[in-house]
């Protein structure tokens, strides 16, 4: 009976995975799907949390409560002991983590028919940039939160790597493979010679050559789409009376994933309010504290989110922004989400550089790009890569599996 699982909790959805005699098996999560979005709501008429698909689906229904995802980005911040208040009381932000872990934990649990006391967790190259205090308490608190949840052995493994022993289980040759892992909120490369001789191999620290992140994925993506081209329609840019700009803080709190209930707090309220006498643009303003008062931003970072998506098939989106004013549609251009996310894209693709400057290796010495996580097939970050590769080919990996079935591999080989 196998006692190890790998579990990839992550910014945007998280999976579950087990090796078989058939090799690493997904386990369904919700609703037969592989995936659990990584979203907790508390619905304060209930007095009850939900999880993933149901929890955005609670929200979206209007249920009163609050709405929390990319808690991943937590890790290692300030905001970890921190929390969010709801109903009059607060919710420890550090006690949201553990207790989506542990429905995964007791989902993965009920579909392999036992119980786990092993895990291999899922990491990001850097969980926070330029601070390898905040990076290393960032996996402490990881393991503390697994180990409450009862796992006896717990460990970790890079993204980029466990994607890479996913890959390994289907080639034919030996290749050097830099495994572009773009996910909700990390971008993490690693650069690894791969065969079909080597994945029966515990040690395999000859064979990864260099290991690289950037605390970019998705979200930003999604942030800097919004700051383009929705938060101007609440006032973002706008001048005050004095000549001042109209503080930018709280569109940031609405356009980021993991810090948008900040916005609905009492305080930012307050602030607001004081500004109300030097406003010029009281449409935009009002637009402003509407949002805010029916707490629909999370409704607009979805379309937001979508629109991010949709562009990846098509050249121009028209995304309504209905929770703004009915009337109001905004036409997005492929263009213009490229050069809302250019800087973005630059600092991933010097980050895939640095990989390669760190081994040594030489752009055309890489055989093959292969690509997973969910932001992978942003237009932009493609393009980008294939400049940077242009000799590489370019393989598809399973954008929200590939990580998760890899650790089921690591689990195998760590725990038996």
């Amino acid at each position: 009976m196998n006692h190890a699982c790998g579990i990839d909790f992550g910014t945007s959805n998280s999976t579950a995975a087990i090796y078989t005699d058939a090799g690493a098996r997904l386990l369904a999560l919700e609703d037969g799907k592989v995936t659990l979005p990584s979203a907790v709501f508390f619905n304060v008429e209930d007095d009850t949390l939900a999880f993933g698909r149901a929890a955005l689906g609670e929200y979206l229904e209007g249920y009163e409560g609050r709405l929390m995802r990319a808690m991943k980005s937590l890790l290692g911040s300030n905001l970890i002991d921190a929390g969010t208040e709801v109903g009059g009381r607060t919710l420890a932000f550090r006690d949201l983590i553990g207790r989506f872990i542990g429905e995964v934990k007791a989902r993965a649990q009920q579909q392999a028919g036992h119980n786990f006391d092993a895990v291999v967790l899922g990491r990001p190259v850097r969980f926070v940039d330029d601070n390898d205090a905040a990076d290393a308490q960032a996996e402490t608190t990881l393991a503390q939160i697994a180990g409450d949840l009862g796992f006896k052995h717990v460990s970790f493994q890079f993204e980029p790597i466990a994607a890479a022993h996913d890959y390994e289980e289907r080639i034919e040759r030996e290749e050097l493979v830099l495994v572009v892992d773009i996910g909700g909120g990390t971008s993490d490369f690693s650069l690894i010679r791969l065969s079909p001789d080597r994945r029966g191999k515990d040690d395999r620290s000859a064979d990864l050559l260099a290991s690289c992140g950037v605390h970019i994925g998705g979200t930003d993506f999604d942030k800097r789409l919004s700051l383009a081209c929705v938060m101007p329609e609440l006032g973002l840019g706008a001048q005050l009376k004095r000549g001042a700009a109209f503080p930018s803080s709280v569109f940031f709190h609405l356009a980021t994933w993991h810090t948008i209930n900040f916005a609905y707090t009492r305080k930012m309220r307050q602030t607001l309010h004081a500004l109300a006498p030097d406003v010029t643009d009281m449409t935009r303003f009002d637009r402003l504290f509407h949002v805010i008062n029916q707490q629909s931003a999370h409704h607009l970072a979805m379309r937001v989110e979508d629109t991010k998506i949709a562009l990846s098939d098509t050249e121009s989106v028209a995304m309504a922004l209905s929770e703004i004013d009915e009337a109001l549609v905004r036409d997005v251009s492929r263009q213009t989400f490229a050069d809302a996310i250019a800087d973005e894209i630059t600092r991933v693709g010097a980050a895939a550089m640095q990989t390669l400057n760190q081994a040594g290796v030489a752009v055309a010495d890489v055989d093959t790009l292969f690509f997973t996580g969910g932001a992978s097939a942003v237009p932009a970050l493609r393009a980008a890569m294939a400049a940077l590769f242009p000799a590489a080919r370019a393989v598809e990996g399973d954008a929200y599996g590939s990580v998760g079935a890899g650790l089921a591999v690591v689990a195998r080989q760590r725990y038996g």
